[in-house]
């Protein structure tokens, strides 16, 4: 049952109070009549005035009562939580209310409230992206014609007869660096490839077909499970290939020998719950109004605006290794964080994941797969052109 609107509350509290009115006034005439039987009008006078006063009191309390609970106390309750966001508690939330009325107005506050935490994000987010940026032009522009120098000399040598096992190792590492710095302007840098319709299964089957004629299965058991009625997406091809094989790569490397590497895609309908994303409220009525529950870290990226419900494609990449702890969901996204042996990862390709599906207006989460490893799950949104 919906809450009633202020209106009609204020209507019927001051209706009911108008005629408790009418009734004391009646019964006070009445009063009077009884007590005062032969008395003059000057002893009349201060009784009437004492029983118009203790009406007038009676009709005051009750009165300050019904706007001190309708109206005064949610405006105060609002207030605060408006200052606390003022004063930078980004976490504080409208209560609820009595009344339609300051219910919604409460709502569309942490909604607002909502918009400033993910503006916020962003801001962190473009101001990591600049800084990476820049330190990958810098990178980049520094040590590029020193690798290629060490490489020639490197060349040079072997051709001379030194040292092949030096030589090797030195030629790893550089390699090595070579692919940090590749990763940090991939990172960093934007893409050029226009967002179009795509069939994720093409895209899909190509990712998959290009990992197994490199040879990279060859330890495990790899799985393509591509559902049916799966409907066209936004999204960049090669940026999307790219992104699959990275995860595959992962998925591989977490996977011991002949487990599980499995590659899939649904239909599906886009689920906050599922996702790890909630209403700040369970009474708020706006099918966007989405936070990540109970997390406030403004290190996050902004969430895409997608609606409950919304048609789409379900990407999944499942392994068979250890998963992912439940603590280290979140930060695995985060540019050169990673969980990898030293020397083994540099952090960056989740972090380049997560952009690039979020460029195409999707996302992308880690679960606990049924099989016990890791389930990393990407969502991007129907094409228009397939509604058509």
């Amino acid at each position: 049952m919906g809450k009633p609107s202020l209106k009609t509350e204020l209507l019927f509290n001051l209706a009911f109070l108008a005629a408790a009115a009418l009734l004391l006034g009646v019964a006070s005439i009445l009063a009077l009549e009884a007590l005062t039987a032969g008395l003059t009008s000057g002893e009349l006078l201060p009784l009437v005035l004492v029983t118009v006063a203790v009406d007038v009191g009676i009709f005051i309390i009750f009165g300050r009562y019904i706007v001190t609970r309708h109206v005064l106390r949610p405006v105060e309750r609002l207030m605060n939580a408006a200052d606390a966001v003022a004063s930078g508690d980004l976490g504080a939330r409208a209560p609820d209310a009595e009344t339609q009325d300051f219910t919604s107005l409460g709502e569309r506050l942490n909604r607002m409230t909502d918009r400033l935490l993910d503006a916020q994000s962003q801001l962190v987010r473009s101001e990591k992206l600049a800084s990476v940026g820049l330190l990958a032009a810098g990178v980049a522009h520094e040590i590029g014609n020193p690798l290629g120098a060490i490489g020639t000399y490197l060349e040079v040598e072997r051709r001379r007869g030194g040292d092949s096992e030096i030589i090797g190792g030195m030629t790893r590492e550089l390699e090595r660096i070579d692919k940090i710095v590749r990763g940090l302007l991939e990172y960093a840098r934007p893409k050029d490839e226009a967002v179009q319709s795509l069939d994720v299964k093409a895209v899909m089957e190509a990712a998959f077909e290009l990992m197994r004629a490199q040879g990279a299965f060859k330890k495990c058991n790899p799985q393509l499970d591509v559902g049916s009625d799966v409907p066209r997406v936004r999204g960049r091809a090669h940026a999307l290939e790219q992104a699959l094989v990275n995860l595959l790569l992962n998925a591989v490397d977490a996977t011991p020998a002949q487990g599980p590497v499995i590659m899939g895609v649904r239909r599906w309908h886009f689920d906050p719950e599922e996702v790890g994303l909630s209403r700040h409220r369970s009474t708020d009525s706006g099918t966007r109004t989405f936070t990540r529950a109970h997390q406030r870290r403004p290190s996050l990226p902004p969430i895409p605006d997608l609606d409950a419900g919304a048609v789409g494609a379900l990407l999944f990449i499942v392994d068979g290794g250890p998963g992912v702890p439940k603590e280290d969901r979140a930060r695995v996204f985060e540019p050169f964080y990673t969980t990898k042996e030293p020397g083994r990862g540099t952090g960056l390709g989740l972090a380049i994941v997560q952009r690039t599906v979020f460029d195409m207006g999707g996302l992308v989460w880690v679960e606990q797969a049924r099989e016990g490893g890791a389930a990393f799950k990407l969502f991007l949104p129907q094409a228009v052109e397939a509604t058509s």
